[in-house]
């Protein structure tokens, strides 16, 4: 990390460890959170967040982790209950030393760039969640409440407005149609929208395209980075990459040469 990152939100629960460099913050709903050797940040599925970068101040190297709840759930099936908005107890915890050893180890697996086994990389990062997910969620609670998922949390017109919005085309949202389809003025949307989920309707359109995207780096992709780009409902492929990097930070390219690497 060395520049910023907008607020953001993705569907996925989200786990964020200092890999090496400098202690820093990320900021979970408004909340600036240190990020250390000693801590880490756990950001809930839909929970905005953002990275502040300090200039003058060394980069550092995060493991952050997209965790799917779908993958959580078939190993393990109350954990289903990750993708919901309450899933974490807390937004930073202390690492114990076991923890600290289980992300190091993780860690080192990911730099060396030697084959690596699926299973065991698979393996190494469920131990890790599931140590810091005992401690430190409320999947036992929720599980024994027998609570519905993450699309239940929320109040019904805001459910409708985040289905209408998730599946409209790119580029083609309309905000004042959409608060008349779910029986609310546009001011009283856009007020029940923030309180309720902590974002904004935007935030949630972008959050769409970043899905997207990486749908189309993780499936057998036809065409190029500028046929994306237009699919996504951008004029210019550069734009695309300067909303990519603002969300993830790193380029489309970047990734597209990681994914490729895996892949092989």
């Amino acid at each position: 990390m060395d520049e910023p990152l907008v607020p953001h939100a993705h569907s996925e629960c989200h786990v964020l460890i200092k890999a090496t460099g400098q202690n820093t913050y990320f900021s979970v709903r408004g909340r600036q959170l240190p990020l250390t050797d000693d801590t880490a940040i756990l950001v809930n599925a839909w929970e905005p967040h953002y990275y502040d970068h300090q200039a003058g101040v060394s980069e550092s190297v995060i493991l952050a982790l997209y965790i799917e709840p779908r993958w959580l759930a078939a190993l393990q099936t109350d954990l289903s209950t990750s993708a919901r908005p309450d899933f974490f107890a807390q937004p930073c915890i202390e690492l114990t030393p076991h923890m600290r050893r289980q992300a190091d180890i993780l860690i080192g697996e990911m730099f060396d760039f030697g084959p690596r086994s699926r299973e065991k990389m698979e393996s190494l990062l469920f131990d890790l969640l599931i140590s810091i997910v005992e401690r430190h969620s409320d999947w036992h609670h929720l599980a024994r409440l027998k609570v519905g998922m993450a699309q239940d949390f929320y109040d019904v017109r805001i459910r409708r407005a985040t289905e209408i919005i998730l599946h409209s085309p790119p580029g083609e949202l309309n905000l004042d149609v959409i608060a008349r389809q779910c029986g609310l003025s546009r001011a009283h949307f856009f007020s029940l929208f923030k309180k309720t989920t902590g974002m904004t309707p935007q935030m949630l359109a972008n959050m769409g395209r970043m899905r997207s995207a990486f749908d189309w780096f993780a499936d057998n992709r036809q065409g190029s980075l500028g046929q994306l780009a237009l699919e996504l409902g951008f004029s210019e492929q550069g734009h695309f990459t300067r909303f990519f990097r603002r969300h993830i930070g790193a380029a489309p390219s970047q990734y597209q040469r990681v994914m490729d690497d895996y892949s092989h």
